[in-house]
């Protein structure tokens, strides 16, 4: 069980990450490729993605072992992670005292490479040898799925705003799944291990992450920033074929209206879920059937305009960021003049 301690000064410093983080997703997927459980979820992907990997999973694999103690400095708290190259950036100016703080943890339970040494002694090489490794590793085996990852965090983050307007920071976390017991001023937390966490006033970042299986995790240090990764809902079909190309805006550039492009009714469904909506509060809306909604629902997720999660036992739906731009050439759509002939 892990516990963790609220302050009221913590409670009002509580968010959502914006969306999924690079080096997480990297970490938990590694170790999620290396277990036999979750086959109902993650098996496809397995499949798909062991016989098209370099060696770069041998390497990470004596870092992040399937279960147990992974260092912390993997998954770094500061620094630019918008995007893939900042975050490794960041990894790579790991200070030496924390790469020797974390591989000596993680060498009291494993036995290590003989590389390892160097990389705890801050070695360039060795830190660039890694670096590539992880870059590598997100290209063959995370990058073809990649819109299909954010696009369930997105969809997760918007069942935590509506928890959050709903209850305020306590039915947020109240309402972060059966893994989770809010009981005020303590968040417990199913866990491998018995841990504390205790905020002091720093707040607390909740990280969805889609590979994160089959508990949530924080880092071991509880003096770094706290975070709680926590595994987010998913359909066991998400794993099917890796597109070839991701749709995109492209495709709809200049095409005017959606209700001409999708059917009236399927673009009122898709405007809906801009914010997040569920199946109920789109048939109320659009004064439609609750099977003609769910219909809808399934093209726009088949094309990757809509995700959808669970909340409560109820289907909660939101566009995807392919969803979304072709909401906004619609608008820009209605914004421009008329052309001439």
């Amino acid at each position: 069980m892990l516990r963790v301690y609220f302050t009221s000064e913590d409670l009002a410093r509580v968010r959502v990450a914006p969306g999924p983080d690079f080096l997480w997703e990297i970490s938990n997927s590694v170790q999620t490729l290396q277990r036999r459980d979750g086959e109902r979820v993650f098996g496809a992907w397995r499949r798909w993605v062991r016989p098209r990997l370099s060696d770069s999973p041998r390497l990470l694999s004596s870092l992040l072992p399937p279960r147990g103690y992974s260092p912390d400095f993997l998954t770094p708290t500061s620094g630019d992670r918008a995007t893939l190259q900042g975050a490794l950036d960041t990894l790579m100016s790991t200070p030496r005292p924390r790469l020797r703080t974390d591989l000596t943890h993680l060498a009291s339970s494993l036995q290590l490479p003989g590389w390892v040494r160097s990389l705890a002694g801050g070695d360039t090489d060795t830190l660039r040898r890694l670096g590539g490794a992880l870059g590598t590793y997100q290209r063959e085996a995370l990058a073809p799925y990649w819109q299909r990852v954010h696009a369930h965090v997105d969809a997760d983050r918007a069942v935590r705003l509506h928890s959050l307007l709903d209850g305020g920071t306590e039915g947020l976390l109240a309402g972060l799944g059966p893994q989770f017991r809010w009981r005020p001023p303590v968040l417990e937390v199913t866990y491998p291990v018995d841990q504390h966490l205790r905020l002091r006033g720093r707040g607390l970042v909740l990280q969805p992450s889609f590979f994160c299986w089959p508990t949530p995790i924080t880092l071991a240090d509880g003096d770094l920033p706290p975070v709680l990764v926590y595994p987010i809902h998913h359909t066991a079909d998400w794993a099917g074929p890796a597109p070839a190309a991701a749709p995109g805006s492209r495709s709809v550039d200049g095409s005017g209206p959606l209700g001409p492009l999708l059917g009236h009714t399927r673009a009122g469904i898709l405007r809906a879920t801009r914010t997040g909506c569920s199946t109920v509060e789109a048939a109320r809306l659009l004064d439609v059937t609750h099977p003609a909604v769910s219909q809808h629902l399934n093209v726009l997720r088949a094309a990757g305009l809509v995700a959808t999660v669970r909340k409560s036992g109820r289907s909660f739906h939101v566009a995807t960021a392919e969803g979304r731009a072709l909401l906004a050439a619609e608008e820009r759509a209605h914004r421009s003049p008329e052309r001439g002939v």
